[in-house]
């Protein structure tokens, strides 16, 4: 699927939308490297982020649609965007972006690793300021939070696969 929405994302859009893209391009990623690297099936704990990493992409994905509306309209393509209107679709983006990162913080406290949830918690909240900035005219500002929100949010992937480490390294 991810291939599909990288070689023809027209069709990806229509067959499987942004939500099997995120998780083709983060889900399957993290369970892959992970499986690789213990040699064996994933802990639990790993694809529980994993899949809450890759609900957020969907957002991601959202955000990329809208250099494209105008297209996509013409070419009959129901991307969020044109399904929601741009502003709508930038909310509903954000949000989606949001939520996971907030439950993976929770998880990251309640599993004893409150350094780590703390530092997903503040790129969080610095997310907040830059969507705010975002959604005062997301078509036009769509490249400029890819290139700083987006940070936030991969640095939060980061920090969260240091601390499902940290807490294999515990348990052995």
């Amino acid at each position: 699927m991810g291939l599909q929405c990288t070689a023809d994302p027209a069709q990806a859009e229509r067959l499987v939308g942004n939500a099997a893209c995120g998780l083709c391009y983060e889900g399957l990623p993290w369970f892959t490297g992970a499986a690789v690297m213990s040699a064996s099936s994933p802990d639990w704990r790993i694809v529980v982020i994993a899949l809450l990493y890759s609900v957020g992409a969907h957002g991601i994905m959202t955000l990329n649609d809208f250099k494209s509306v105008e297209g996509d309209r013409r070419m009959g393509i129901d991307s969020l965007p044109v399904l929601l209107g741009v502003e709508n679709a930038a909310r509903f983006a954000c949000l989606v972006m949001a939520v996971p990162q907030a439950v993976v913080a929770t998880l990251l406290l309640s599993w004893d690793r409150p350094l780590y949830a703390t530092a997903v918690g503040a790129l969080l909240v610095a997310q907040f300021f830059l969507m705010a900035h975002f959604l005062k005219s997301p078509r036009e500002r769509a490249p400029w939070y890819n290139g700083t929100g987006i940070s936030c949010y991969v640095m939060g992937m980061l920090i969260s696969a240091f601390a499902l480490a940290a807490i294999r390294q515990g348990e052995r």
